[in-house]
Order: C-alpha cells, then sequence, then structure tokens
C-alpha cells in the first residue's frame, strides 16, 4: 500500500532556505519577533546583512587587527565560551610578558602590576583613575584644594582621552597643533603643567599621521619643572593589544611602574568566582583573548619581522603617491607604520571626494580635518596592517590614480573663494572671471541642475552613473 501525505506550511524541512516563507516576509527590524524561525533561516537572514558590510582588510581606516594565523582562528573558537575575568581559572600570563617588554622594574619572580582591559581606551579609564586618586591624596594631605584636577595632552589625542576627562571631572588642557606640527609639543605642554595637574600624556604613534611623540624631551623638561621627586616621570603605560599586538579587537593592557603607582583603594577584592581575586577594571566579564598565542608563535624576532614588513609597504605606498604628483605627505617615517597625504590642490576636488571614489573599488581611506589650530588642514589616512601586502599597496596607487582622472574630467564643487572687493561680495570662479556671489538657493539649484545633467550624459555613455 502506498502511503502520502499532504505537506503544510509548517513543514519547513522540505523547503529552500531561500524558499522558506521566513526568508521571503521582511522580518521586524527594532523588534523582537513574536514566532520562533528555523536556525537555517535565522542564520541565512543575518549572514545576508553582513554581506553589505565592508569588507575587514580593505578597510584602511582603522587600527584594529582584521587577519590571524588560521590557528589562532582555532584557539579563538576553543576559547570563546570562558570567561577571561575569571583570574583563579584561567591565570594571566600577558601581563608579565609586556611588563617585561616595557622595561619594568621587576625583581626575578615579582609580579607585575597591570590589567587586561577591552581595549586601550579602558586601559586609559584606569590610568587616569590612578593618577587622579593619587594626586587627590597628595592634596588632601598638604591640606589643598582637590576639587580641580587637570590633564595635559596634544589636541591630536584619540577621544578616550577626552571621555576620560568628560566622565571623571577632570579638566582637560590641550596643546594646540599648528602647520607641519601635528603633534603635541612638549615645552609647550610643561607651560601648560601646574599644581593640579595629574598627568601629562603623550602617544606613540599618533591618530591623524602616526608620529611619536618626543616621550624623552616631555620627561627631561617635566623633571626639571618638577625637581622634588627626581624620580622616573612615566609611571604608567596603556597599548591596544588588538591593533598592533596582532590580535582581534577586545584587548587592551595596562601596565605601571610600581605597586605604589596603583593606589589601592582603587582595587576590588571578590571572591564568588572560587577564590580572592583583586580586580580593578571598568568592565568586568570578557571573553578571552589570544595574545599569548602571538607572544609564544612570533617571539620578538618575529613581531620585529612583522613590523619591518609593515613598515616596507608603508614606504612602497608613500613613494607610489608621491610619483603622482598630486599629494603632499602628511605623516612621518618615525612612527607607526601609516601614510596620512593631502592632495596639492583641492580648489576642484578635495580629499573627501577621493575618500568617496575609492569606496567605488572597495577601499575604505577615511578623509578628516586636523584638530585646532590646524583645522585648514584635510588629510586622507592609511594604516598599514599586518595584511596589507606589498600588492595591495600597488593596487591602492594605481586605484587612486583612477580617481584622480575620473574626478579631472567631473566640474568641480563649489569649492569657491569669498573675497571683499569693497562693499560687494564677490566669488572667484575656475576660469578666474569675477561674478556676483549668488543666493544659497541659487547655489543649490544650479548645481543641481549641472550634476543632474551630467548623470543623464554619463547614464547615455555607458548605463551606469
Amino acid at each position: 500500500m502506498v502511503l502520502s501525505k499532504t505537506f503544510s506550511e509548517s513543514d519547513v524541512s522540505i523547503h529552500s532556505t531561500f524558499a522558506s516563507r521566513y526568508v521571503r516576509t521582511s522580518l521586524p527590524r527594532f523588534k523582537i519577533p513574536e514566532n520562533s524561525i528555523p536556525k537555517e533561516a535565522a542564520y541565512q537572514i543575518i549572514n545576508d546583512e553582513l554581506m553589505l558590510d565592508g569588507n575587514p582588510r580593505l578597510n584602511l581606516a582603522s587600527f584594529v587587527t582584521t587577519w590571524m594565523e588560521p590557528e589562532c582562528d582555532k584557539l579563538i573558537m576553543d576559547s570563546i565560551n570562558k570567561n577571561y575575568v575569571d583570574m583563579d581559572e584561567y591565570p594571566n600570563r600577558c601581563v608579565n610578558m609586556i611588563a617585561h617588554l616595557f622595561n619594568a622594574p621587576l625583581g626575578e619572580s615579582e609580579a607585575a602590576v597591570g590589567v587586561g582591559t577591552v581595549g586601550s581606551s579602558e586601559a586609559i579609564m584606569l590610568a587616569g583613575l590612578a593618577f587622579k586618586r593619587k594626586w587627590q591624596n597628595k592634596m588632601k594631605a598638604q591640606g589643598k584644594p582637590f576639587d580641580k584636577p587637570n590633564i595635559v595632552t596634544g589636541a591630536n589625542v584619540q577621544v578616550c582621552w577626552e571621555k576620560f576627562a568628560r566622565y571623571f571631572e577632570v579638566e582637560l588642557k590641550e596643546v594646540k597643533l599648528r602647520d607641519g606640527y601635528y603633534v603635541m609639543d612638549p615645552e609647550k605642554a610643561v607651560e601648560m603643567v601646574d599644581e593640579n595637574t595629574i598627568c601629562v600624556a603623550a602617544i606613540l604613534g599618533s591618530t591623524l599621521n602616526g608620529e611619536f611623540e618626543d616621550v624623552k624631551l616631555l620627561n627631561d623638561l617635566l623633571e626639571k619643572k618638577n625637581k622634588e621627586t627626581g624620580l622616573p616621570l612615566v609611571k604608567s603605560i596603556n597599548v591596544s593589544g588588538h591593533k598592533y599586538g596582532l590580535v582581534y579587537a577586545g584587548i587592551g593592557w595596562v601596565i605601571w611602574r610600581t605597586k605604589d603607582d596603583l593606589p589601592d583603594e582603587l582595587i576590588f577584592h571578590i571572591n564568588y568566582l572560587g577564590a580572592d581575586q583583586p580586580t580593578f577594571t571598568l568592565n568586568f566579564s570578557k571573553g578571552m583573548h589570544t595574545s599569548p598565542y602571538t607572544y609564544i608563535q612570533l617571539l620578538y624576532k618575529g613581531y620585529r619581522n612583522v613590523m619591518e614588513n609593515c613598515r616596507e609597504n608603508m614606504i612602497v605606498l608613500k613613494e607610489g603617491l608621491e610619483r603622482t604628483g598630486r599629494f603632499n605627505i602628511v605623516s612621518k617615517d618615525n612612527g607607526v607604520p601609516l601614510v596620512a597625504f593631502s592632495l596639492k590642490d583641492n580648489q576642484r576636488h578635495d580629499e573627501f571626494e577621493v575618500s568617496d571614489f575609492l569606496r567605488r573599488f572597495g577601499w575604505i581611506v577615511p578623509a578628516y580635518t586636523m584638530p585646532p589650530d590646524a583645522q585648514h588642514v584635510t588629510v586622507l589616512r592609511v594604516v598599514i596592517r599586518e595584511d596589507f601586502s606589498r600588492t595591495l599597496a600597488e593596487r591602492l596607487v594605481i586605484d587612486i590614480q583612477k580617481v584622480l582622472h575620473e574626478l579631472d574630467t567631473l566640474p568641480a564643487k563649489i569649492n569657491a573663494k569669498y573675497l571683499d572687493s569693497g562693499n560687494e561680495e564677490v566669488v572667484k570662479v575656475n576660469n578666474g572671471n569675477l561674478v556676483t556671489k549668488k543666493s544659497d538657493i541659487e547655489t543649490q539649484r544650479e548645481i543641481t541642475t549641472i550634476w543632474k545633467k551630467f548623470v543623464l550624459e554619463r547614464k547615455k555613455m555607458n548605463g551606469v552613473c
């Protein structure tokens, strides 16, 4: 006897994933759906959206690691269900490794003073809190006011320093930049220091152009101003493990010179994970990381080799850009491997347009203005990571040349310079003629008309815009 069965809509096992009603109907984007769906359909829906993301390896805006060895990927998956905060279960070797790398004054069997964080931003918060508390304790002991702490940084610092100042009520004193000098000037920084200064922040690898700040000169100038101590003034160092530590996002470090540099009252002790554990972090639970693998696998010489390779590819890109004759190189060779550059002539088309057009080739290259007092300078920046090969460097130069050629054929954006000619405001246009300034509405209409005409002509020529 032949048995037959009529399949209903609920019999999802017989449907192709894309033929399933779960994929054929839209789901709410900002609310949890009322009914569950098969795991295959849920995976496919999320995977489809992820396809729209940029290629991480072509995201040259980010310092964060985008490639690791397959063995490391496997270790990550093997450790993904482990809670890194449980130090009794998962002892931390990396703090001691990094402390020795930074030449912390440790005895033969002495444990380093430091902690792993979710990134250098959290590490900066912790280091800042330690500085603030030590300063408060000192001012209290001297019977002085302790309600107006400040820190001194360059205007080129990453936003995490501004967050620290705002979140923890510390005045931020910024050393302004100037043309051709895009890092903190040590002499100007020391001039801003007063008895309420809890620390001066120096950066080895500016976010803007990769340049190293002169920490040695800063230290010498501060010692001269602060003669009563006579001690080395670098009290803590923070670093992103997920940048040139060569591991994926989610790990940073802060290391203190000695135990005296980290006030005891900032350290909490917990025992509900199985043993007494000291903890000094803003975040608590977090996933495991893979730094020990890279330290063991690469060792000192391996890291040096990786960084030398990054530097060589940086030079390839820099020289390729120089050969175009269209760019000024803003970054310095002495710094983290990146190339920051600006157009020699940005009157017709600017750096933001170059950045936008490069996305058509898959590249994500940021364009941004410098902080005060160099905000009139606009640059593009390419971060050279371990996975940015020489082939990619050469290809990027080729694609930049294509973008420049295409921009040269396009109408200029309204980049007109306003001139003051007596009582009448005038505009200098591309052909050098002076015309009376148009209203904003008139200008916008003219731009719209020109671009509509241009787009229509391009469509007729090749069917795409």
